[in-house]
Formats: C-alpha cells, sequence, structure tokens
C-alpha cells in the first residue's frame, strides 16, 4: 500500500499521526479511502467544487502531481505520497 504523509499542522486530522498507510491505485482512489477514515480532512483538502485546494501540494515520490497524472496518477504498492501545503509570507 502507499504511504500518505501529512504536514504537521494536519496531524490533528489523522489521529496525530504523520504518516500511515492507505490504499488506493490513483491519487483520487487514495483521498476517497482517506476521506473516509478522516472525514473532517475534506474541508481542508478540497473547496466548494470539489477541486483540491490551491494552497494544497501533493507529490508522488518527489514528483508534484501536476507534472504526472493529477488527481488520475496511478500508485504503486511502495509510493510515498506527501501532501503539503503551501506557506507564504513576506
Amino acid at each position: 500500500m502507499p504511504v500518505v504523509r501529512f504536514p504537521a499542522l494536519m496531524k490533528y486530522y489523522v489521529d496525530n499521526q504523520s504518516e500511515f498507510s492507505a490504499e488506493g491505485s490513483t491519487i483520487r482512489e487514495l483521498l476517497d479511502k482517506v476521506l473516509i477514515l478522516y472525514p473532517t480532512l475534506k474541508t481542508h483538502l478540497f473547496d466548494s467544487n470539489g477541486d483540491l485546494r490551491r494552497h494544497f501540494n501533493i507529490f508522488v515520490n518527489g514528483t508534484h502531481i501536476r507534472d504526472l497524472d493529477g488527481m488520475d496518477t496511478p500508485l504503486k504498492e511502495n509510493d510515498k505520497v506527501i501532501l503539503m501545503a503551501s506557506a507564504a509570507g513576506g
């Protein structure tokens, strides 16, 4: 199963875990499964249209999903999926 890593600020919503395994053959499927386990994440990850929020970036094995197949990026057994919130400031 792929391993999902969450940013420290979001550990609260996933039982204080920074990473865990989750099923899914694509990013979309994986996030659907994660949201079944942790439904309070939905509003933090997705906007009202069901699109991934702009301030969230998803990487598979270090490559941004926008450079792969987006939410339809296929996943393999040992893939590492990292959700990363963008930071802004000045």
